[in-house]
């Protein structure tokens, strides 16, 4: 029975896609039709218009799987290897930068989530939830 909850959860999301996209071609939007799916989605999701439980399953199968789609795109670089030539230091700089701000970005906004999570579910103090571990 869960896997019919996530296909038709996964179908809902791609559904969301599907009217971003008709939007962006409808509106003539310089922004791609996924990322006006994806607002759309928010803001439904942000006056719960949709419930989180109708797409949190779908959304989190699909997340556990996200690495395999960027395969194709990490294998179609290797096409193109002459437009990197002679810049490795650069690439490998950037590389690096890139990963520790993109890390440090999703640590804090995870830490940040989970502490407004905390707080709405146990009625906690503004104490950070390292704070409230010190304490126990």
């Amino acid at each position: 029975m869960k896997i019919i909850r996530i296909i038709i959860q996964v179908f809902l999301l791609y559904l969301f896609y599907l009217a971003g996209d008709f939007l962006q071609k409808q509106l003539q939007l310089p922004v791609s039709g996924s990322i006006v799916g994806l607002l759309l989605l928010f803001v439904l999701l942000l006056f719960k218009v949709v419930p989180v439980k109708w797409i949190e399953d779908g959304a989190t199968t699909i997340l556990a799987y996200l690495p395999l789609f960027f395969i194709p795109a990490t294998a179609g670089i290797v096409k193109h290897m002459d437009i990197f030539s002679g810049r490795g230091l650069l690439l490998i700089l950037i590389l690096i930068v890139s990963s520790v701000l993109t890390i440090a970005a999703a640590a804090h906004t995870s830490q940040w989530l989970s502490t407004l999570k905390g707080k709405s579910k146990a009625g906690w103090s503004s104490k950070s939830l390292s704070e409230k571990g010190k304490e126990l």
